[in-house]
């Protein structure tokens, strides 16, 4: 009996060491620690306790004898970001800070100074967590920027998963729009008429392509050639315009017309006049014509 049950505990350590890894493991290994922020020199000042609602100021701590130096760590650890205060040589933590969406913000700044905070640490005593406020300070202006730019960043990161998370839940709860066409629906499509000129074009092209590189040689030269359009009138100069004028034409009409008139009465005059002449020499020749014959 006591081989039976080992080898069953043999093989219920061999399937809980091959079954997959469960959902608190997996939220254990997602939530990695990832540095926003270090600094190696901070000063850490035990301040006195607010006398009344207004700001903390740094020229109250005497702020050339700090209680504590040493190194300072902002870190991102899923929806947390901890403030560490920690020894320079031994990393040992001295204090931390939680920054954590809808609870108060654990830094207030001093109104004299730039450089100087005022830092709300936590511990858990004896399952009991306990805070007190503390002065920090840096050396450098740049520093303490930084420090507080990395606080932001964090509170920028929650604002938009927090955003993506309801935009996913309103997706995932919205009711989804069908589109698919029912029994009996159709689709009408409204197409353009083309033109009988592109209908040509692409049936010539699709010979084209169809023919082999002799034939196409053949094929374009006995395509007749497009004839371009005429090109459009210009525009009319004055004096074309007076001279195809109807009134330019009539008296062109008019002068050519007595021309000819005037030509055919010289005409008239000199014939009248040689019928003249040959009348009055006509005359003696017949009489003396007649004399001749009645002798």
């Amino acid at each position: 009996m006591d081989q039976a049950s080992s080898s069953s505990n043999v093989k219920e350590e061999k399937r809980s060491s091959s079954d997959p890894v469960t959902g608190d493991d997996s939220e254990e290994r997602e939530a990695i620690e990832i540095p926003l922020f270090q600094v190696p020199e901070c000063y850490v000042y035990l301040i006195p306790p607010r006398k009344s609602a207004a700001s903390y100021r740094a020229d109250e701590w005497d702020v050339n004898k700090w209680a504590w130096e040493g190194a300072l760590k902002v870190v991102s650890k899923g929806e947390e970001c901890i403030i560490k205060l920690v020894d320079k040589t031994t990393g040992e933590l001295y204090a931390q800070a939680f920054l954590r969406d809808g609870e108060l913000h654990p830094v207030e700044a001093v109104i004299d100074s730039s450089r100087y905070f005022v830092l709300r640490v936590e511990e858990n005593i004896g399952g009991r967590a306990r805070h007190a406020f503390i002065g920090l300070g840096f050396r450098e202006r740049t520093e303490a920027y930084d420090f507080q730019a990395a606080l932001h960043d964090h509170m920028k990161y929650l604002n938009k998963k927090k955003t993506a998370e309801e935009m996913e839940h309103h997706f995932q709860h919205t009711s989804s729009v069908d589109y698919s066409l029912k029994e009996g629906e159709t689709i009408v499509l409204q197409l353009k008429n083309r033109s009988e000129k592109d209908t040509k074009t692409k049936v010539v092209e699709k010979s084209l392509s169809n023919l082999s590189l002799e034939d196409k040689g053949k094929s374009i030269e006995t395509i007749p050639p497009i004839i371009p359009p005429p090109p459009p009138p210009g525009p009319l100069s004055p004096a074309t315009t007076a001279q195809k004028s109807p009134s330019s034409l009539s008296f062109q009409k008019s002068s050519e017309q007595q021309d000819l008139d005037t030509k055919r009465e010289e005409v008239e005059k000199k014939e009248e006049q040689e019928a003249k002449e040959t009348g009055v020499e006509d005359a003696p020749d017949d009489d003396f014509g007649d004399f001749q014959a009645a002798g």
